[in-house]
């Protein structure tokens, strides 16, 4: 509670404790008098008889003052009390000294009647006059919070622009005239669409409509906007609607500059995209110097050892070692094949994407225990090396992860081949996990595998969507452009 809250209700406080004490004081000193029949001065007798009244009605009249007293501070419910107790008191004294009785009940309906019709009205002016204060103070807060208000808007650090319905805009901060480089004279009798790219207009009229029809709408989002110079910048906006008596009539845009941002993140996103393509070419180096050196040469040894094994006359002792150092060749020559498969399976290169995810699977299958099923829909087409390479790879990474960390027993790899897209869905009957709020806070999470995975799709243009339960497996879906 504000501390004027606190001091208006120690004010009330205060004053209903004085009224209190006034009214019934005057009640007190007022009946006292009344019944006391208390001889007064000869000046005030004389004024009665001037006035043409007697002291009995000057007393009777005193007790106006309680009645008028009370509602003023209370209002006239506690005002007909006051007059309830003042009737009882007068009335004492009409049964003390009962002579002309009907003038003395004339005179005291007279008095209640005034000093209740006083009261309504002093009660009336009493609340008249607490509600142009309570307005004074209303309007004096409303300055203050519009000062305020107005020093926020101003001072804000992110730039903040309205405009109508129509895009005229209507008034802007100081963040918006260094963002934009326009004045804010000049900015007030532009329309939106002068400063917005074409793709970025067709994103703000669709963030119009959603939220004039009350939909929901993914916020922040990025738009792409051009300055006085003629440059571009990023900007990152969250809009909301303003009303007029719940009417909207206006857009009101809260901007954060995000061009150094943007350009760093498309920097380090080339690095990393010239990092993967060095890694890819290294990989294939490597797998073709083991398939035709290495793998040539274990095979050329292995034969020759089989070649040896199979001689006539050796004996037994030398026949079963050469036999164990053939089998250890060959165990050696199955893990090269399977590293150099690993590293760049020679199917992507000369059958395509389906053909290597097939045999991704059928290796996964043999090796790991786990049933490992490709399904497809739709024609095959060609893809770019790119795009296959990465579709690729995030398809091995994810069955690695059904391998290693999921438990699952079965995995269906649903390949699905649309005009101008191609999506690839990994399903497995493992072990879940919960899966973060933002795909960015994959690696802040420990899902490195994952989080390598969003990249790449990010790198060709496509989406990586990741749906787990605990408990009930996990869907990772992956959708690149043909």
């Amino acid at each position: 509670m504000s501390s004027n809250k606190l001091h208006g209700l120690s004010s009330e406080r205060i004053t209903s404790q004085r009224g209190f004490w006034l009214i019934s004081g005057s009640l007190v000193l007022i009946t006292a008098l009344h019944l006391a029949r208390v001889q007064y001065p000869l000046a005030l007798a004389d004024l009665f008889s001037v006035l043409g009244i007697s002291a009995v009605i000057f007393e009777r009249w005193l007790y106006l003052f309680p009645i008028v007293l009370a509602g003023w501070y209370y209002g006239w419910k506690v005002a007909l009390v006051v007059s309830a107790v003042s009737l009882v008191f007068m009335s004492l004294r009409v049964y003390l000294q009962p002579v002309a009785l009907a003038e003395q009940i004339f005179g005291i309906v007279i008095v209640l009647v005034l000093g209740d019709l006083i009261a309504l009205g002093a009660s009336a002016l009493r609340r008249q006059r607490q509600y142009l204060s309570e307005l004074e103070s209303a309007r004096r807060d409303l300055r203050i919070s519009e000062a305020s208000f107005r020093y926020l808007f101003e001072n804000a650090h992110d730039a903040i622009l309205i405009h109508d319905l129509d895009g005229n805009i209507i008034t802007v901060n100081k963040a918006a005239e260094r963002l934009t480089g326009y004045s804010r004279d000049e900015l007030k009798r532009m329309n939106i669409r002068s400063i917005l790219s074409p793709e970025s207009m067709e994103i703000a009229e669709k963030v119009g409509r959603q939220l004039l029809n009350d939909e929901e709408v993914e916020q922040p989002y990025e738009e792409r906007i051009f300055r006085h110079d003629g440059s571009e910048a990023y900007i990152q906006l969250a809009t909301s609607l303003l009303y007029d008596h719940r009417k909207p009539v206006a857009f009101q845009h809260i901007a954060r500059d995000i061009t150094e941002q943007k350009r760093m993140n498309e920097s380090l996103r080339f690095y990393f995209q010239q990092a993967i393509r060095a890694q890819e070419e290294e990989r294939k180096r490597i797998s073709h110097e083991l398939h035709d050196d290495t793998i040539q040469s274990l095979v050329v040894l292995s034969r020759q050892l089989d070649a040896l094994a199979n001689q006539p006359g050796l004996l037994p002792e030398m026949r079963k070692r050469l036999e164990d150092l053939w089998h250890q060749t060959d165990a050696i020559l199955q893990g090269v094949r399977h590293l150099s498969q690993d590293l760049r399976p020679p199917a992507l290169d000369r059958l395509g994407l389906l053909a290597a995810i097939e045999m991704l699977a059928s290796e996964v299958s043999k090796y790991s225990g786990i049933t490992a099923r490709v399904s497809v829909a739709g024609k095959e087409h060609r893809l770019t090396e790119e795009v296959t390479i990465a579709l690729f790879r995030i398809t091995q990474e994810a069955l690695r992860n059904v391998w290693r960390h999921s438990g699952a027993t079965r995995a269906e790899i649903m390949v699905e081949f649309t005009e101008g897209k191609t999506r690839i869905c990994i399903i497995d009957n493992g072990k879940g996990f919960q899966v973060p709020e933002q795909m960015s806070n994959l690696a802040k999470y420990g899902k490195l595998g994952l989080a390598g995975m969003h990249e790449r799709a990010q790198l060709i243009g496509g989406t990586l969507t990741v749906r787990s339960v605990p408990g009930a497996g996990t869907t990772i879906i992956i959708e690149a452009p043909s």
